[in-house]
């Protein structure tokens, strides 16, 4: 049988329309039958919470005394290194002391002078009384002598005073730590020359034994702290729980501290108040400079708490991904406690106890109108039980 040009071409065609109509309907019966994604999901419940809002802070000692010499000298002996743990009165720094020790002599030389013309000058006092008592001199004389006895004294008086004060300065060539602490950096080693009015001071003396933990409070956080003012500044320090210090590594400090005070003017530039919690340091694991997070915890009572990663904000509306009896994704806008602890959230309206919210892939598997397969979080998360060997 002899097939024509046209009917090879149309049976061609025909074939070609039946492939790409069997390819098309292929793909739409494999879209349908694509599985909805199994995503975890929570119950949200009242409950009672104890979230900590976490607030960047600066350590300092105690007290951070800055050492400075009384007199001018060269160092001629540093007795102590950087880090190390000091007594009160310890020597830290020694200072050339010859002519300080000079000075001492020389006074001491006066004063014995001094005490020489003391006595001479009693001596004729004495002697010039006597003969003013039997009329052989006249009182002007006597007077004189008198007047010559009390400069005497007053002479000596002065170099006494000079003889204390050069002891003095020979004594502050020997410098001394005011308090325990741990030494600081030192910038002058042996062979500088030590000044009281020096900008650098010879090195830093920082009482660690106990430690502050300087951070701030805006004013909107001391409003809520003294209850919009119904209650003292103090009252309220007095009534704070204990804090917690994160230290920069993320471990948690095991001392507990207490907030002492809250400065009482809140700064312009700011907008907020210094405070100032103390800790205690018996290790000495705390350093003036170092830093950390101030965790003050709050309680609250009868709420609903999610986590942070299950919402998502859009042009400053926060929302939550409710998921329905249909399993179908409902975005719906909250309102959000501003205190968080970095993780939860505390929500104010917008949820109800009993509804399933998504808590994970939000803003990319999970969107307004997706449909998903919810799985229990706290299942998901827990780990599975290895089987039992066959």
């Amino acid at each position: 049988m002899k097939l024509n040009v046209t009917t090879v071409a149309g049976l061609f065609a025909s074939v070609a329309t039946m492939l790409s109509l069997s390819a098309c309907g292929g793909g739409q019966q494999q879209q349908m039958q694509a599985p909805a994604p199994e995503i975890a999901v929570m119950t949200v419940n009242y409950g009672n919470s104890d979230l900590e809002s976490a607030y960047p802070a600066t350590i300092k000692g105690r007290t951070d005394i800055d050492i400075r010499p009384q007199v001018t000298g060269f160092i001629t002996k540093v007795h102590v290194d950087e880090g190390q743990q000091v007594k009160k009165g310890q020597v830290l720094f020694t200072l050339d002391q010859v002519q300080f020790q000079a000075a001492v002599e020389s006074a001491e030389a006066a004063v014995k002078v001094a005490q020489s013309a003391l006595n001479t000058a009693q001596l004729t006092a004495n002697n010039k009384r006597m003969l003013f008592d039997k009329n052989i001199i006249s009182e002007y004389e006597w007077q004189m002598a008198d007047n010559a006895l009390a400069q005497a004294r007053a002479q000596l008086s002065q170099a006494n005073a000079s003889l204390v004060t050069a002891r003095k300065n020979l004594a502050y060539t020997n410098v001394t730590a005011p308090s325990d602490g741990v030494i600081g950096t030192i910038p002058n080693r042996e062979g500088s020359l030590a000044s009281p009015s020096s900008a650098v001071p010879l090195t830093t003396v920082s009482d660690n034994s106990q430690v502050y933990a300087y951070f701030s409070l805006n004013e909107k956080d001391i409003l809520n702290l003294t209850d919009n003012g119904a209650k003292s500044l103090t009252e309220s320090i007095n009534n704070m729980p204990e804090v917690t210090l994160r230290l920069a590594n993320g471990e948690i400090y095991p001392e507990k501290g207490k907030v002492a005070t809250v400065s009482g003017v809140i700064n312009n530039t700011t907008g907020a108040a210094t405070v100032r919690a103390l800790f205690n340091n018996k290790t000495g694991m705390l350093r003036s400079g170092s830093t950390g997070q101030v965790l003050i915890p709050n309680k609250f009572e009868q709420v609903i708490v999610i986590p942070q990663g299950a919402t998502n904000e859009l042009q400053n509306i926060r929302f939550a991904y409710v998921v329905n009896d249909s399993n179908k994704v409902v975005s719906t806008p909250i309102q959000v406690s501003p205190n968080d602890d970095g993780k939860n959230f505390i929500v104010m309206s917008g949820l109800e106890p009993g509804q399933r919210i998504a808590v994970e892939g939000i803003g990319t598997k999970v969107r307004d109108g997706v449909t998903i397969q919810p799985v229990d979080a706290s299942a998901k998360t827990a780990p599975q039980q290895p089987s039992a060997a066959q």
